[in-house]
């Protein structure tokens, strides 16, 4: 078997680990090619190549995480014990729901937990991934998945966390995050008054509304309105239309525009980002 050869038998599986650490189809075919790139240029014997390919996709997915969100260096040998947890397996897929939750862990513990959870790698390995102890590896992951735990069951988001990052998303026009935020079938409506500001009375389906909210929100502030998270644009600190959210199973499946005054009366700002 040639090089190439080589390389197209780790394609599929190479991309499904980027895949579950990023979080995003394309960028995960981006860093396999990368990878191949690596490969390409690389003169010297490689011994286990399955192994290597790996080492050289994680890395690249963690240079692209870290790009995203700077970490804290982690120490090299991190005290602790066994977690009696790591044969549990939280995350066999990595959903649309638990990609909410991995966006708010670091890049190493993400790493360390998709790796780990989702395709069973030893803490051994992971460590030299990450240039670190397996302790450390193990730690991280013990970390990480107490985070998704505390989420909810399933690593199921809260509400306001899924219309926080929709709104993020739409302030920087990551369109593909939009997507994977919106059911298929997500609507968006809206009232009487808020038709008569210039809203839109209706877009069907996940692209739509995705190309809708590209770039825009960039005024809308979180807020609550009947213990529901929402979002709101404001003048002059009185809140003139407001973003109705539902969401179901960790993505937003439907949005009412409201303007009408007895509503806007029962918005209240969210300061925090989370309910109080």
């Amino acid at each position: 078997m040639d090089e190439v050869e080589a390389f197209e038998a780790e394609r599929a599986r190479l991309t499904r680990i980027a895949g579950g650490i990023l979080g995003d189809p394309g960028e995960a075919e981006d860093v396999v090619q990368q990878a191949w790139l690596r490969l390409d240029r690389t003169t010297g014997t490689i011994d286990n190549l399955p192994g290597w390919l790996t080492t050289v996709v994680t890395r690249l997915c963690l240079d692209r995480l870290r790009a995203r969100v700077p970490e804290p260096a982690e120490p090299r040998d991190a005290a602790g014990g066994a977690d009696p947890a790591d044969d549990v397996a939280l995350a066999d897929t990595v959903g649309v729901a638990l990609q909410v939750v991995l966006e708010r862990l670091t890049p190493a513990e993400r790493v360390s937990f998709v790796l780990h959870d989702s395709f069973g790698f030893e803490f051994a390995t992971i460590a030299a991934m990450l240039d670190s102890s397996p302790v450390a590896a193990r730690k991280l992951a013990s970390r990480a998945r107490a985070k998704v735990r505390a989420a909810g069951p399933g690593g199921t988001p809260a509400d306001w966390e899924v219309v926080d990052a929709f709104l993020d998303a739409a302030r920087g026009g990551d369109l593909r995050r939009l997507l994977r935020l919106l059911a298929p079938d997500v609507l968006v409506t809206a009232d009487a008054a808020a038709v008569a500001t210039g809203t839109p009375e209706r877009i069907e389906g996940r692209e739509a509304v995705a190309a809708m909210f590209d770039g825009a929100a960039a005024a809308a502030l979180p807020t609550l309105v009947d213990d529901r998270p929402g979002a709101a644009w404001y003048h002059r600190g009185r809140a003139m239309v407001l973003f109705d959210f539902t969401v179901e199973d960790g993505v937003v499946t439907s949005i009412v525009f409201r303007a009408d005054p007895d509503v806007l009366a029962r918005v209240v700002r969210r300061t925090d980002g989370a309910p109080a």
